[in-house]
């Protein structure tokens, strides 16, 4: 991850990597490989011609921008605390911080995690599925479980209430 923030941050060459980093030259080679090798980064000439090469995101791993900014917050949320964050992105155009990541619906509402299903895609296999159905059932037993509760408290209130 850290490779792909300093490639975000402008960094294309190995030596520039390895010094903002601090990562051995075998461990780094063996991870820019892996980057490449899975279309996140890719290794182009310096110049035409050039016998050296410099690396550049793919639009594969441009589309990784919003996980490195919902990290980046989180950390800042809950590792460095408000007013101690390392790095803020801002907006070039205004300047102003960009607004906290968050997960929305279709229609731009955002979401809270019991708000959300997962379910099978095209692509999942029948252990997928069988998988996916089981965590279905799971939060269908928690929301009932959550709203009896609910129940309960409404009714206690009710019967402290003076009448």
């Amino acid at each position: 991850m850290l490779i792909i923030r300093e490639a975000f941050f402008g960094i294309r060459r190995f030596e520039d990597f390895q010094s903002h980093l601090g990562i051995a030259r075998n461990i780094l080679t063996a991870r820019l490989k892996k980057l490449v090798a899975n279309g996140i980064l890719e290794r182009v000439p310096i110049k035409e011609g050039a016998k050296r090469h410099q690396y550049q995101l793919t639009t594969k791993g441009k589309e990784l921008m919003p996980m490195l900014i919902a990290l980046t917050q989180w950390g800042d949320r809950w590792i460095y605390g408000e007013g101690k964050e390392p790095v803020i992105f801002r907006d070039r155009e205004h300047g102003q911080p960009i607004a906290p990541i968050c997960v929305c619906n279709s229609a731009g509402k955002p979401l809270k995690p019991r708000e959300i299903m997962p379910t099978p895609g095209p692509g999942a296999n029948d252990k997928a599925r069988a998988r996916l159905e089981e965590l279905q059932q799971l939060a269908m037993q928690i929301e009932a479980e959550r709203r009896r509760k609910l129940e309960q408290e409404k009714k206690q209130q009710q019967q402290k209430a003076p009448a």
